[in-house]
């Protein structure tokens, strides 16, 4: 869920857009002060770091993931397979 904090601590989020999971948004913006925490975003991509807000939302992200690189087909059969429902693509991307 906070995976972002690591991140952020080494350095690796300046300049990017992050999430992680709401109660550690605070804690994100003091340790990166030169990233945009998006409270709204479940999912961010940057196209070389995915960040997610939560447990499920890794679950949404892992499925994006599957999406870009593997195709759409496969993440919404790897869906169907695990019986998920959620909306996983809800991704805010950096153009």
């Amino acid at each position: 869920c906070t995976g972002a904090l690591v991140l952020a601590c080494a350095g690796r989020l300046d300049g990017l857009e992050a999430t992680t999971h709401h109660l550690a948004f605070d804690e994100l913006r003091a340790v990166a002060p030169r990233t945009t925490v998006r409270e709204e975003a479940r999912i961010v991509d940057d196209g070389r770091v995915i960040l997610s807000s939560g447990v499920s939302a890794g679950i949404d992200m892992s499925l994006h993931l599957v999406a870009r690189l593997l195709g759409d087909d496969l993440a919404l059969e790897t869906a169907r397979y695990m019986e998920y429902e959620g909306d996983w693509r809800r991704v805010r991307r950096r153009e």
